[in-house]
């Protein structure tokens, strides 16, 4: 049974009780010497008492018809409430004073903790996942700094004592060594000087090399003048002096040392040629070398070389990576990063 008819039958009773309560008071104080009179006196040609009845039984209809259908739109404003608050949308209330007006914010305040609740869920979650990450990515930094620094102590230097020993045979005049002999002491000689330019790049790779309060400039200097002194490669650069937010600097820096290190690993470049600059409101690093080159579209190659690493980190500061490589000819590698202007730097 709906809410109206339970209202209706409600109303019903009440009134037919009020109905008896009433006449049995009111004879109750003025008795009545012959009750056949209840029965003779006629209202609209109905017995009074019938008449009496009959309208308290409209009355009782007519106020439980109006109070189900007002309990039935509360029901329904409740309802509707509720269903706003549980999707997070806020609930629309008049202020009449009454009962459902208060039930109503009570609505909005569990939509308002409810809110809250999941901004504060998915905030924890946010946290949890960033320290997560964090933790992992210090993780994976100290294994590499730990495999870097074996790798030099060990690996390294019997690679640089080993190129000493076949330099110094090398240069010892021996009249009973054949020209075979000769050329594979000369293979065993590069292979080993091959190995050291790939242990370097190795290196480079697994422990770059921080700015560490240094300028962008002044790190590409260094790291740049370094190489050249250590390795095989006429290097050659320019670096124009610019003013850039920390952020940006050390990531154009992190991908320099992972175009660098692609080069001295894949490369076999005789030649390299780094070049940071600004155009038209763009700082432009290009990177490149005359090695043997690669397949850009190649899945494979493209992964191992990091490149996918190095575009992510110019789309992390607003910029693009643009790659051109022929097999066999070199590989050129351009980054283009928009000049933001500094807060505080701008003019009316």
């Amino acid at each position: 049974m709906s809410s109206v008819g339970k209202q209706v039958i409600r109303s019903i009773l009440l009134s037919l009780g009020l109905f008896i309560l009433v006449t049995a008071g009111y004879f109750y104080l003025f008795p009545l010497s012959d009750w056949s009179l209840l029965l003779e006196v006629e209202i609209m040609d109905i017995p009074g008492l019938g008449f009496i009845l009959f309208v308290c039984l409209i009355i009782g209809v007519a106020f439980g018809v109006k109070t189900g259908l007002g309990q039935k739109r509360q029901f329904r404003e409740i309802e509707e409430a509720l269903l706003l608050a549980k999707q997070g949308k806020p609930v629309q209330i008049q202020d009449d004073g009454g009962e459902l007006y208060h039930v109503l914010r009570k609505a909005d305040d569990l939509r308002t903790q409810l809110s809250e609740q999941a901004r504060t869920s998915q905030k924890l979650a946010t946290q949890k996942a960033e320290e997560s990450e964090k933790r992992v990515q210090e993780i994976v930094s100290e294994e590499r700094n730990r495999l870097a620094r074996e790798l030099h102590d060990s690996v390294s230097q019997q690679l640089f004592a080993a190129s000493m020993l076949m330099s110094a045979i090398a240069e010892t005049p021996s009249e009973s060594r054949s020209p075979g002999e000769q050329k594979q002491l000369d293979m065993v000689e590069r292979t080993i000087q091959q190995s050291q330019l790939e242990m370097r790049a190795l290196l480079l790779h697994l422990r770059p090399v921080a700015l560490r309060g240094k300028t962008l400039q002044q790190g590409m200097e260094e790291l740049l003048v370094e190489l050249a002194q250590k390795m095989p490669l006429d290097i050659r650069w320019k670096v124009e002096e610019m003013d850039l937010d920390k952020g940006v600097e050390d990531h154009l820096f992190r991908i320099l040392q992972e175009s660098v290190s692609n080069t001295l690993r894949h490369a076999k470049a005789a030649s390299l040629d780094v070049r940071l600059i600004i155009r038209e409101s763009m700082i432009i690093l290009r990177v490149v070398d005359d090695g043997q080159g690669f397949d850009v579209n190649e899945s494979k190659v493209t992964s191992s070389y990091g490149l996918q690493n190095m575009k992510e980190r110019a789309l992390e500061i607003g910029g693009t990576v643009k790659i051109i490589s022929v097999p066999g000819k070199g590989t050129s590698l351009e980054v283009k990063v928009p000049v933001v202007e500094k807060e505080g730097d701008s003019h009316d």
